[in-house]
């Protein structure tokens, strides 16, 4: 089994026609989508018409759900700059755009052998907001995550790249197809990287490969885009792909 796991596509269409090219010479047997879609990028409604198109498994992430109850993004955060693009996406979005967003699962299981998973999120197993670096205490994992079983978790929220060894299991974060970030910040704005970013994991029976993926993308087209737009991060979005 050879799964294609992308996430944090942030309405990017031009770095998610990139990924799914290069995926499509990966021979995968599937593609999971992590979560976060449309929000805080130019493109919300061709990145889920596309989505839709390929019929991948998708997780529920923190701004799909701010699409479906907007109310939620105020418990996270208070940067009116964040609040004015959410709100510009969803205003972008139609009914049944925002009907399937709600079809997202919360986690999702993929069985590999009799005593592992594949266990798929967004931030965590636990909530879509919850944050898995390199760094994070392991008591703070500990609750997390349930490892009884020899389980494999891949998830995304943070926008890094990560593979981690814990306990024995991997967690792994694919980074982001849309807003691949430099370093994760609490306290100021991101430097967004040049390249998207997915991972493809491999299972042979009880054997597991990772593979990081890291993608050209056409910074001139993502410009020309970002430049017919009205989003309101559109400036500090230009910035980025100089």
């Amino acid at each position: 089994m050879r799964i294609a796991i992308i996430s944090d596509i942030h309405g990017n269409m031009v770095s998610l026609n990139a990924v799914l090219k290069d995926i499509e010479t990966e021979h995968t047997d599937q593609i999971i989508f992590l979560g976060d879609a449309g929000t805080l990028g130019p493109q919300p409604v061709e990145v889920i018409a596309k989505l839709k198109e390929i019929k991948c498994k998708c997780i529920q992430g923190n701004h799909d759900e701010y699409m479906i109850r907007p109310e939620v993004i105020k418990t996270y955060t208070d940067d009116q700059v964040i609040l004015d693009a959410v709100a510009w996406c969803r205003d972008q979005l139609s009914d049944d755009d925002i009907e399937f967003l709600a079809t997202f699962q919360r986690n999702i299981e993929i069985p590999f052998s009799d005593l592992k998973n594949l266990v798929c999120y967004h931030g965590s197993p636990l909530s879509n907001t919850d944050i898995i670096l390199a760094e994070t205490p392991p008591t703070q994992i500990d609750h997390m995550l349930d490892h009884d079983m020899e389980d494999v978790y891949i998830g995304g929220h943070t926008h890094i790249q990560m593979m981690r060894q814990f306990k024995g299991h991997y967690i792994l974060n694919p980074g982001s197809v849309g807003q691949p970030f430099s370093e994760f910040n609490y306290n100021r704005p991101p430097h967004i990287l040049q390249w998207a970013e997915y991972a493809i994991v491999e299972f042979e029976g009880n054997k597991v490969e990772v593979i990081m993926k890291r993608v050209e993308i056409d910074k001139v087209e993502i410009r020309k885009v970002l430049s017919a737009s009205d989003l309101p991060m559109r400036n500090w979005l230009l910035e980025q792909y100089q």
